[in-house]
């Protein structure tokens, strides 16, 4: 990202769609603080070009980030970081029970059984 040490990956394996993985990664480093508000992300073009994926890839992740609150992009201006939304309880469940399916998802990938996947779980929750 422009002006950041950040780096965001694109798994092809992955159990979750590279929208979705690009949407994810870039929400995290916004809640974690990486990006900050008035932050510039690069350009649609520019982080297709860099991660290798297709524009509508990236036009989707972003929308859905600006959906949810966490950016903005005004025509000529860029897209910037807008910070960390208020979440209502519903949305807050909905996003809960999306992560829940995407951990699922991968622990199953892996092979993983369940005692395993929820004794890490609790242990980077605790963390």
């Amino acid at each position: 990202m422009p002006g950041e040490d950040v780096i965001v990956e694109i798994d092809p394996d992955a159990a979750a769609p590279p929208y979705e993985q690009l949407r994810s990664q870039i929400a995290a480093l916004i809640v974690a603080g990486v990006l900050g508000v008035g932050a510039t992300l690069p350009s649609i073009r520019q982080l297709a070009r860099d991660l290798g994926i297709a524009s509508g890839t990236v036009a989707r992740a972003y929308r859905e980030l600006e959906a949810a609150g966490y950016i903005r992009g005004r025509v000529g201006q860029g897209t910037v970081v807008r910070g960390v939304p208020e979440l209502s309880e519903q949305a807050r469940q909905e996003r809960l029970a999306d992560a829940a399916r995407a951990y699922a998802a991968a622990v199953r990938e892996l092979g993983v059984d369940i005692e395993a996947a929820v004794t890490t779980a609790r242990r980077q929750l605790e963390a």
